[in-house]
């Protein structure tokens, strides 16, 4: 039986990832933040989806040493983390001159450097049981750059480095590294995202839908969370086992452009 830890999973792409693992009897760790009791409600749900346990873990991910304690809590329960998905994130919309440091700090600490912590912990308990996957979870601004976003595309692109140095490290202990880049997916991220976007842009919050976040998706579709879980399924799977270093860009053909 797998175990899964799944960064920032209590809501959005990271939720549909534990899901789908949850729904292959893997057990699973969530993580993330929201009401304590709405989160029960999520664990109970998910634990009651496969054989396996889930389990939640509150692990604040700008702060190391939660961040060791989360991938200790897998060891201890679970025997170590096969498959660890970095998908924990947060976006702040602002002029590169009016951008605050402090929102930059936290951006690059959760959206890139919590991903070095949870792989620097996880890899010597996936090369003890000589198999692992680590998936981490970009975006097409991993790819590509859009304005008003700086911290935002700085730590994906950082995200897209980290993912390929780790996968020349550790080839030969049959452990692969590799991204998701989605496009615009409709998550709470996104939709609080709307409004600061209108403000900073001057439009209106459905202009921005369709005027800047479906205007670079050829498809003028959201992408859908379950259609980035089945990657991440398919990423863990052994067929995908000499997919490494690389990423797969779920965007609608925003990329191809």
């Amino acid at each position: 039986m797998k175990s899964v830890v799944v960064t920032g999973s209590t809501s959005g792409i990271g939720l549909a990832i534990a899901e789908a693992f949850a729904e292959t009897d893997a057990n699973v760790i969530i993580n993330g933040f929201g009401n304590a009791d709405e989160i029960e409600a999520i664990r109970a749900r998910l634990d009651g989806l496969g054989k396996g346990r889930v389990l939640y873990h509150p692990a604040d991910m700008t702060k190391p040493h939660e961040i060791s304690d989360l991938i200790q809590t897998a060891v201890e329960e679970f025997d170590g983390v096969d498959i660890l998905v970095n998908n924990a994130g947060i976006q702040h919309v602002e002029k590169i001159e009016d951008f605050p440091p402090e929102k930059w700090d936290q951006i690059i600490a959760i959206n890139l450097s919590s991903s070095f912590h949870t792989i620097r912990n996880a890899v010597p308990h996936m090369k003890r049981k000589g198999w692992g996957r680590i998936i981490n979870i970009a975006s097409a601004h991993g790819l590509v750059a859009s304005p008003f976003k700086a911290a935002y595309v700085a730590a994906k692109h950082g995200v897209m480095g980290l993912t390929k140095t780790v996968a020349l490290e550790v080839a030969e202990n049959r452990i692969t590294a590799n991204t998701i880049c989605p496009g615009y997916v409709l998550t709470p991220l996104v939709e609080k995202q709307i409004p600061d976007t209108a403000k900073a842009r001057g439009i209106s919050e459905a202009q921005v839908k369709s005027d800047v976040m479906l205007k670079f998706q050829p498809t003028k579709e959201f992408v859908g969370t379950d259609e980035v879980a089945a990657i991440a399924l398919f990423l863990a799977s052994d067929a995908a086992k000499s997919i490494n270093g690389t990423h797969i860009s779920v965007d609608g053909g925003w990329t191809a452009q």
